[in-house]
């Protein structure tokens, strides 16, 4: 029996022998389903996937089970959830609305959500589109006061509610982007005050029925009952779990549909059947900052490049559902993917697939220079850094003779200065003071961007300093207290009712918590601990307050 290698370069070769009719040929398709081969076992959830060219469907094959309880199989038309690829149905929605004139894409969001708090500086519908808002994400508000997505039904009055009550942004609109499920809530709701409609019933309207996507809709009342759907699925303790989206908001994702709805989707954007071309051009529009950096991200897709060709993307993740579809413009090929398997790497798969279709159409990739440096210089290199946005922690160690990330990711030399990050695009650039020391690094990320980090000094604190920290500290934004006690050499946070994080000590007056995020202390002007700031990722400096009866605190070493 030939070895898995040589079976797919015997696949390979039939592939490229064999010319395409209407459908993907026999090679291809057993290439495919090579790619999904580990779902073919007994009792695993799994995934369906599409792959069109030109308007016409080369395959939708499906794989595992759609339901563990029933041992119902998932099938090319299982309706799964597609997270976070719902996106672009939402701005579709806007843009059409812009095309009514009802609207336009410049407008302050405050003119159709006036309980979004008035910031100073406008934040335009173009900011919510293309998550240069600044808003805190709703989301993560909701997990910081302990009711993660999943564990409440939560709906858009909910979301409201949350952004109704924050005193600050993330950053100013337009300067930064960061992912913000709450700027496609806010549209979603937008969509149905101006147009007099339910969301649901617009896009249904405007978009579903004439494009005949007929199995597809949206998750606005997760308890209703839609035919044909799968069960969503994480494993936990070698044992899969359900693990569904119990909560009625939508917009950011929520979109229930099928991959061959998906394909009948950008199929539709390649031939301008949605708006005409200038729909398109509009929907494609990358964003740019104030500072003039264009971004990847335009409205609900993602304009980059795969191994050098062209694509239009979006991935997608909600509970146990995993989605990605893909257009590439040059070869007219779209490929949908759709899980309900909440340990698939659904990027990594639908790219896989499209590789057997894009064969023989990719550029060699260059060969990226390697420099040899000698230990003293990557000892120099190595340290903790700190963000200057977000004021996390970055460290870099030696390790057997090569500077990684403390998570093991090495660091490839180009020169004494630039060093690529694991496998991908991104960099870490040095600025060397005397003696060859770091003065400042930033990372470059492919889509252009370059975070600052400065070196800081490591935290060195006793028992007595973290004493200093102890008391309860209030957040009227997240609507949650947390308690911070000093247990013998460590610092624990607690969480009503029965969550404890330990504070593990990073630089002067900053901690981690695992599971939480990253907690710095604020000192009044005596140097007295007064209150906390919180950062999680899509939440930036979350501040806490410190009850007045809280014990006064001892000074930090601060060496």
């Amino acid at each position: 029996m030939p070895t898995q290698p040589s079976r797919v370069l015997l696949l390979l070769s039939l592939l490229s022998a064999t010319a395409w009719a209407d459908g993907a040929t026999p090679g291809a398709m057993a290439l495919v389903d090579l790619a999904f081969s580990r779902f073919t076992e007994p009792g695993l959830p799994g995934c369906a996937v599409g792959v069109s060219q030109g308007g016409k469907t080369l395959l939708e094959r499906a794989y595992g089970q759609a339901n563990l309880e029933h041992d119902l199989p998932n099938t090319p038309a299982t309706v799964f959830e597609a997270g976070s690829v719902s996106k672009q149905f939402t701005a579709a929605a806007v843009l059409l609305l812009a095309q009514d004139g009802k609207l336009s894409l410049d407008d302050p969001a405050r003119r159709y959500v006036p309980e979004l708090p008035d910031y100073g500086t406008p934040i335009t519908l173009r900011h919510l589109m293309q998550h240069t808002s600044g808003l805190r994400d709703w989301g993560t508000v909701v997990d910081a006061a302990g009711w993660p997505r999943g564990t409440r039904i939560h709906t858009h009055a909910h979301v409201l509610d949350v952004v109704s009550r924050q005193k600050a942004l993330n950053f100013p609109p337009g300067t930064e982007y960061l992912y913000c499920n709450t700027g496609y809530n806010l549209l979603a709701i937008i969509v149905a005050r101006v147009s007099g409609q339910s969301f649901a019933d617009f896009t249904r309207q405007r978009l579903f029925v004439p494009l005949g996507m007929k199995h597809t809709q949206w998750r606005d009342d997760f308890t209703r009952v839609v035919k044909g759907r799968a069960t969503a699925y994480e494993l936990k303790e070698e044992r899969f779990h359900s693990d569904m989206p119990f909560e009625d908001v939508h917009g950011n994702g929520g979109l229930l549909t099928t991959v061959g709805d998906l394909l009948r989707w950008n199929e539709a954007l390649a031939a301008g059947k949605v708006g005409g071309p200038g729909f398109v051009r509009e929907l494609q529009r990358q964003g740019k900052l104030t500072s003039g950096r264009q971004l990847e991200y335009a409205s609900g897709i993602v304009m980059t490049s795969y191994r050098g060709l062209p694509e239009v993307s979006h991935a997608g993740a909600t509970a146990g559902y995993r989605a990605f579809l893909a257009r590439y413009p040059r070869q007219q090929l779209s490929v949908a993917l759709l899980c309900n398997h909440g340990e698939v790497n659904s990027v990594k798969l639908a790219h896989a697939v499209a590789d057997i279709f894009l064969a023989g159409q990719v550029p060699p990739v260059p060969t990226p220079g390697t420099a040899t440096l000698a230990a003293q210089v990557l000892s120099a290199r190595a340290g903790l850094y700190r963000n200057t946005r977000t004021g996390e922690p970055l460290e870099l160690r030696v390790r057997e003779g090569r500077l990684e990330l403390e998570d093991g990711t090495p660091l490839t030399p180009s020169s004494e200065v630039l060093f690529r990050v694991g496998e991908g695009a991104a960099q870490l650039a040095f600025d060397l003071g005397k003696g060859g020391r770091p003065t400042a690094m930033q990372l470059r990320t492919p889509d252009g961007d370059s975070v600052p980090f400065v070196p800081v000094v490591p935290a060195r604190v006793d028992a007595a300093g973290l004493a200093g920290y102890a008391g309860t500290y209030v957040s009227q934004e997240a609507e949650v207290s947390y308690a911070v006690a000093a247990e013998g050499d460590t610092l624990v946070l607690r969480r009503r009712p029965a969550d404890v994080f330990t504070l593990v000590p990073k630089y002067a007056d900053v901690f981690l918590a695992p599971e939480l995020g990253l907690v710095r202390f604020t000192r009044d002007a005596s140097g007295r601990v007064d209150g906390l700031s919180l950062f999680m990722g899509r939440v930036r400096d979350l501040r806490f307050a410190r009850e007045a009866s809280a014990p006064v605190p001892t000074a930090v070493d601060r060496k």
